[in-house]
Protein backbone atom coordinates (compact mmCIF):
# COMPACT_ATOMS: atom_id res chain seq x y z
CA UNK A 1 0.00 0.00 0.00
CA UNK A 2 3.11 2.31 0.51
CA UNK A 3 4.66 1.41 -2.51
CA UNK A 4 1.36 2.37 -4.42
CA UNK A 5 0.62 5.85 -2.54
CA UNK A 6 4.04 6.96 -2.45
CA UNK A 7 5.16 6.13 -6.03
CA UNK A 8 2.99 4.81 -8.24
CA UNK A 9 0.20 7.39 -7.57
CA UNK A 10 2.33 10.27 -7.90
CA UNK A 11 4.03 8.77 -11.05
CA UNK A 12 0.69 8.86 -12.59
CA UNK A 13 -0.73 12.62 -11.73
CA UNK A 14 2.88 13.89 -12.61
CA UNK A 15 1.98 12.34 -16.29
CA UNK A 16 -1.29 13.57 -16.46
CA UNK A 17 -0.66 17.03 -14.20
CA UNK A 18 -0.94 20.28 -16.04
CA UNK A 19 2.39 21.71 -16.29
CA UNK A 20 2.96 25.28 -15.57
CA UNK A 21 3.34 27.95 -18.47
CA UNK A 22 5.01 31.36 -17.44
CA UNK A 23 1.85 34.31 -17.95
CA UNK A 24 4.59 36.50 -19.53
CA UNK A 25 5.76 34.40 -21.95
CA UNK A 26 3.42 36.28 -25.00
CA UNK A 27 2.93 39.79 -25.42
CA UNK A 28 -0.80 41.10 -26.99
CA UNK A 29 0.05 43.97 -29.56
CA UNK A 30 -2.38 46.74 -28.65
CA UNK A 31 -2.63 47.71 -32.07
CA UNK A 32 -3.17 45.28 -34.38
CA UNK A 33 -3.64 42.27 -31.67
CA UNK A 34 -0.94 40.14 -33.00
CA UNK A 35 0.57 37.53 -30.19
CA UNK A 36 4.04 38.08 -30.13
CA UNK A 37 6.40 36.05 -28.16
CA UNK A 38 8.79 37.58 -25.75
CA UNK A 39 12.20 36.55 -27.70
CA UNK A 40 11.06 37.40 -30.84
CA UNK A 41 9.97 41.14 -29.77
CA UNK A 42 12.83 41.48 -27.32
CA UNK A 43 15.23 41.31 -30.31
CA UNK A 44 12.71 43.40 -32.61
CA UNK A 45 13.29 45.96 -29.71
CA UNK A 46 9.37 45.88 -28.77
CA UNK A 47 8.16 46.35 -31.96
CA UNK A 48 5.56 44.46 -33.52
CA UNK A 49 6.74 42.29 -36.53
CA UNK A 50 2.78 42.50 -38.23
CA UNK A 51 2.27 46.02 -37.54
CA UNK A 52 5.57 47.80 -36.84
CA UNK A 53 3.78 49.45 -33.57
CA UNK A 54 6.20 50.72 -31.42
CA UNK A 55 5.33 49.58 -27.53
CA UNK A 56 7.09 50.87 -24.54
CA UNK A 57 10.97 49.66 -24.25
CA UNK A 58 12.82 50.76 -20.87
CA UNK A 59 15.90 52.88 -20.82
CA UNK A 60 18.37 49.70 -20.07
CA UNK A 61 17.20 48.36 -23.14
CA UNK A 62 17.27 51.13 -25.10
CA UNK A 63 20.71 51.78 -24.06
CA UNK A 64 21.37 48.22 -24.67
CA UNK A 65 20.56 48.29 -28.45
CA UNK A 66 22.12 52.57 -28.83
CA UNK A 67 25.84 51.79 -27.06
CA UNK A 68 28.19 49.87 -28.77
CA UNK A 69 28.38 46.01 -27.61
CA UNK A 70 25.82 47.40 -24.93
CA UNK A 71 28.37 48.86 -22.97
CA UNK A 72 27.88 51.83 -21.32
CA UNK A 73 27.93 53.50 -17.51
CA UNK A 74 26.23 55.22 -15.28
CA UNK A 75 26.53 58.98 -14.63
CA UNK A 76 25.70 59.87 -11.06
CA UNK A 77 22.41 61.42 -10.30
CA UNK A 78 21.92 64.01 -7.77
CA UNK A 79 18.92 62.62 -5.00
CA UNK A 80 16.40 65.54 -4.10
CA UNK A 81 14.56 65.88 -0.52
CA UNK A 82 11.62 63.16 -0.66
CA UNK A 83 8.21 63.96 -0.78
CA UNK A 84 8.70 67.56 -0.14
CA UNK A 85 4.80 68.67 0.26
CA UNK A 86 4.21 65.13 2.19
CA UNK A 87 1.61 64.60 -0.44
CA UNK A 88 -0.95 61.93 -0.27
CA UNK A 89 -4.08 60.71 -2.50
CA UNK A 90 -5.28 57.15 -2.38
CA UNK A 91 -1.79 56.46 -1.31
CA UNK A 92 1.02 58.16 0.10
CA UNK A 93 3.85 59.34 -2.58
CA UNK A 94 6.77 57.50 -0.66
CA UNK A 95 4.43 54.45 -1.79
CA UNK A 96 3.79 55.34 -4.81
CA UNK A 97 7.38 55.43 -5.51
CA UNK A 98 8.08 52.40 -3.73
CA UNK A 99 5.45 50.61 -5.91
CA UNK A 100 6.91 51.88 -9.32
CA UNK A 101 10.90 51.40 -7.95
CA UNK A 102 9.50 47.43 -7.30
CA UNK A 103 7.84 46.95 -11.08
CA UNK A 104 10.66 48.50 -12.88
CA UNK A 105 13.65 47.79 -10.73
CA UNK A 106 14.84 51.73 -11.27
CA UNK A 107 15.08 54.44 -8.61
CA UNK A 108 13.92 57.28 -10.51
CA UNK A 109 11.62 58.07 -14.06
CA UNK A 110 15.11 58.91 -15.93
CA UNK A 111 18.19 56.85 -16.13
CA UNK A 112 21.57 58.81 -17.59
CA UNK A 113 24.56 56.89 -19.04
CA UNK A 114 28.15 57.81 -21.36
CA UNK A 115 29.19 55.48 -23.13
CA UNK A 116 30.12 55.32 -26.98
CA UNK A 117 27.88 54.81 -30.18
CA UNK A 118 29.74 53.86 -33.38
CA UNK A 119 33.06 54.90 -31.69
CA UNK A 120 31.26 58.06 -30.83
CA UNK A 121 31.56 59.00 -27.30
CA UNK A 122 27.93 60.41 -26.07
CA UNK A 123 25.84 61.27 -22.84
CA UNK A 124 22.06 59.54 -23.26
CA UNK A 125 19.18 60.32 -21.26
CA UNK A 126 16.10 58.26 -21.25
CA UNK A 127 12.90 58.72 -19.51
CA UNK A 128 10.75 55.44 -18.38
CA UNK A 129 7.14 55.91 -18.76
CA UNK A 130 6.37 53.21 -16.81
CA UNK A 131 7.62 54.78 -13.77
CA UNK A 132 4.80 57.00 -13.14
CA UNK A 133 4.27 58.19 -16.16
CA UNK A 134 7.81 59.36 -16.62
CA UNK A 135 6.00 62.08 -14.99
CA UNK A 136 8.64 65.39 -14.82
CA UNK A 137 9.59 65.47 -10.97
CA UNK A 138 13.23 66.90 -9.03
CA UNK A 139 15.08 63.98 -10.03
CA UNK A 140 14.11 64.33 -13.71
CA UNK A 141 15.52 68.02 -13.62
CA UNK A 142 18.70 66.88 -11.44
CA UNK A 143 19.21 64.24 -14.40
CA UNK A 144 18.98 66.22 -16.90
CA UNK A 145 21.22 69.01 -15.53
CA UNK A 146 23.62 66.15 -14.58
CA UNK A 147 23.81 65.20 -17.80
CA UNK A 148 24.32 68.48 -19.52
CA UNK A 149 26.61 69.24 -16.79
CA UNK A 150 28.73 66.19 -17.72
CA UNK A 151 28.50 66.42 -21.46
CA UNK A 152 29.83 69.74 -20.85
CA UNK A 153 33.02 68.37 -19.08
CA UNK A 154 33.56 65.94 -21.44
CA UNK A 155 32.53 67.60 -24.52
CA UNK A 156 30.24 65.49 -26.00
CA UNK A 157 26.67 65.70 -27.67
CA UNK A 158 23.60 64.90 -25.12
CA UNK A 159 20.89 62.46 -27.05
CA UNK A 160 17.82 62.70 -24.90
CA UNK A 161 15.06 60.41 -25.35
CA UNK A 162 11.22 61.88 -23.90
CA UNK A 163 8.47 59.91 -22.63
CA UNK A 164 6.40 61.33 -20.11
CA UNK A 165 2.91 62.03 -19.16
CA UNK A 166 4.18 65.48 -17.85
CA UNK A 167 4.74 67.33 -14.22
CA UNK A 168 4.63 64.71 -11.28
CA UNK A 169 1.49 66.60 -9.09
CA UNK A 170 2.82 65.24 -5.91
CA UNK A 171 5.42 67.50 -6.12
CA UNK A 172 3.50 70.41 -7.18
CA UNK A 173 4.94 73.68 -8.01
CA UNK A 174 8.90 71.76 -7.39
CA UNK A 175 7.79 69.92 -10.78
CA UNK A 176 7.26 72.43 -12.43
CA UNK A 177 10.42 74.69 -11.83
CA UNK A 178 12.12 72.00 -13.76
CA UNK A 179 10.72 73.56 -16.85
CA UNK A 180 13.04 76.28 -16.26
CA UNK A 181 16.21 74.24 -14.43
CA UNK A 182 16.27 72.30 -17.81
CA UNK A 183 15.84 75.01 -20.46
CA UNK A 184 19.23 76.41 -18.06
CA UNK A 185 20.87 72.74 -18.83
CA UNK A 186 19.96 72.96 -22.48
CA UNK A 187 21.25 76.31 -22.62
CA UNK A 188 24.40 75.21 -21.10
CA UNK A 189 25.15 73.27 -23.92
CA UNK A 190 24.22 75.30 -27.07
CA UNK A 191 26.87 77.69 -25.20
CA UNK A 192 29.54 75.43 -25.44
CA UNK A 193 28.88 74.30 -29.02
CA UNK A 194 27.59 70.84 -28.39
CA UNK A 195 24.71 69.14 -30.01
CA UNK A 196 21.27 68.55 -28.23
CA UNK A 197 19.48 65.45 -29.89
CA UNK A 198 15.85 65.18 -28.76
CA UNK A 199 14.18 61.90 -29.90
CA UNK A 200 10.33 62.01 -28.72
CA UNK A 201 8.57 58.73 -28.30
CA UNK A 202 5.09 57.99 -27.50
CA UNK A 203 3.97 59.47 -25.45
CA UNK A 204 4.97 63.14 -24.83
CA UNK A 205 3.24 65.32 -23.02
CA UNK A 206 2.90 68.40 -20.98
CA UNK A 207 5.38 70.09 -19.02
CA UNK A 208 8.08 68.42 -20.94
CA UNK A 209 6.96 69.47 -24.20
CA UNK A 210 7.02 72.62 -23.44
CA UNK A 211 10.86 72.89 -22.31
CA UNK A 212 13.27 70.00 -23.09
CA UNK A 213 11.85 68.01 -24.94
CA UNK A 214 11.32 70.49 -27.78
CA UNK A 215 14.92 72.30 -27.86
CA UNK A 216 17.05 69.84 -29.79
CA UNK A 217 19.17 71.14 -32.85
CA UNK A 218 17.59 67.97 -34.48
CA UNK A 219 14.17 66.66 -33.41
CA UNK A 220 13.37 63.24 -34.03
CA UNK A 221 10.63 61.59 -33.37
CA UNK A 222 9.52 57.43 -33.16
CA UNK A 223 6.57 56.41 -35.77
CA UNK A 224 2.70 57.12 -34.70
CA UNK A 225 3.98 58.63 -30.88
CA UNK A 226 1.86 61.42 -29.60
CA UNK A 227 3.42 64.91 -28.88
CA UNK A 228 1.59 67.22 -27.45
CA UNK A 229 1.13 69.42 -24.80
CA UNK A 230 -2.88 68.89 -23.53
CA UNK A 231 -4.19 65.94 -25.33
CA UNK A 232 -6.43 65.81 -28.27
CA UNK A 233 -9.33 64.55 -25.96
CA UNK A 234 -9.12 67.79 -23.84
CA UNK A 235 -8.83 70.07 -26.69
CA UNK A 236 -12.00 68.39 -28.86
CA UNK A 237 -13.62 69.05 -25.21
CA UNK A 238 -12.19 72.93 -25.26
CA UNK A 239 -13.23 74.12 -28.91
CA UNK A 240 -15.95 71.29 -29.16
CA UNK A 241 -14.85 70.28 -32.83
CA UNK A 242 -12.95 67.26 -34.75
CA UNK A 243 -9.99 67.45 -34.95
CA UNK A 244 -8.24 66.22 -38.06
CA UNK A 245 -7.15 62.36 -38.53
CA UNK A 246 -3.76 61.75 -37.09
CA UNK A 247 -3.51 64.77 -34.76
CA UNK A 248 -0.58 65.73 -32.63
CA UNK A 249 1.16 61.96 -33.95
CA UNK A 250 4.41 62.56 -35.50
CA UNK A 251 3.74 62.35 -38.96
CA UNK A 252 1.34 65.08 -38.21
CA UNK A 253 3.75 67.17 -36.61
CA UNK A 254 6.61 66.29 -39.68
CA UNK A 255 4.18 67.59 -42.16
CA UNK A 256 3.55 70.70 -40.13
CA UNK A 257 7.24 71.73 -39.35
CA UNK A 258 7.84 71.02 -35.77
CA UNK A 259 9.52 67.65 -36.16
CA UNK A 260 12.81 67.10 -38.19
CA UNK A 261 12.46 63.18 -39.06
CA UNK A 262 10.43 59.99 -38.05
CA UNK A 263 12.94 57.15 -37.69
CA UNK A 264 11.54 53.31 -36.79
CA UNK A 265 13.02 52.54 -33.92
CA UNK A 266 15.40 49.70 -35.51
CA UNK A 267 17.18 52.07 -37.58
CA UNK A 268 17.44 55.06 -34.97
CA UNK A 269 20.77 53.83 -33.86
CA UNK A 270 22.54 54.61 -37.37
CA UNK A 271 20.47 58.14 -37.79
CA UNK A 272 21.75 58.94 -34.40
CA UNK A 273 25.41 58.37 -35.55
CA UNK A 274 25.21 59.90 -38.99
CA UNK A 275 23.57 62.77 -37.52
CA UNK A 276 25.88 63.12 -34.16
CA UNK A 277 29.26 62.67 -36.30
CA UNK A 278 27.61 65.16 -38.64
CA UNK A 279 26.72 68.02 -36.26
CA UNK A 280 30.24 67.29 -34.33
CA UNK A 281 32.05 67.47 -38.11
CA UNK A 282 33.36 63.99 -37.42
CA UNK A 283 33.92 62.06 -40.80
CA UNK A 284 31.19 59.01 -41.45
CA UNK A 285 31.12 56.35 -39.20
CA UNK A 286 32.74 52.89 -40.67
CA UNK A 287 29.48 50.46 -41.18
CA UNK A 288 29.50 47.09 -39.76
CA UNK A 289 29.97 45.90 -36.85
CA UNK A 290 32.49 47.40 -34.31
CA UNK A 291 33.72 45.50 -31.23
CA UNK A 292 32.67 46.40 -27.96
CA UNK A 293 34.70 49.75 -26.38
CA UNK A 294 37.87 48.49 -24.89
CA UNK A 295 38.62 45.64 -27.02
CA UNK A 296 41.09 45.57 -28.94
CA UNK A 297 40.45 45.24 -33.18
CA UNK A 298 41.89 42.36 -34.88
CA UNK A 299 45.10 42.61 -36.25
CA UNK A 300 45.30 43.15 -39.69
CA UNK A 301 48.21 41.66 -41.99
CA UNK A 302 49.86 43.97 -44.13
CA UNK A 303 49.49 42.28 -48.01
CA UNK A 304 53.41 43.56 -48.41
CA UNK A 305 54.50 41.03 -45.48
CA UNK A 306 52.60 38.47 -47.06
CA UNK A 307 54.27 38.44 -50.12
CA UNK A 308 57.29 38.63 -48.67
CA UNK A 309 56.95 35.65 -46.45
CA UNK A 310 55.91 33.72 -49.64
CA UNK A 311 58.77 34.48 -51.63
Amino acid sequence: MNWISNYVRPKINSLFSRREVPENLWTKCPECGTMLFHRELAANLNVCTSCNHHMAISPRDRFTALFDGGIFTEVKVPEPKADPLHFRDQKKYPDRLKAAQKATGEKEAMLVAEGEMGRTPIVAVAQDFAFMAGSMGMYVGNAIIAAAERAVALKRPMILFAAAGGARMQEGILSLMQMPRTTVAVQMLKEAGLPYICVLTHPTTGGVTASYAMLGDVQIAEPNALICFAGPRVIEQTIREKLPEGFQRAEYLLDHGMLDMVVHRKEMRDELITVTRMLMSLPPAVKGELPAPGVPEPARTDPATVVETQA
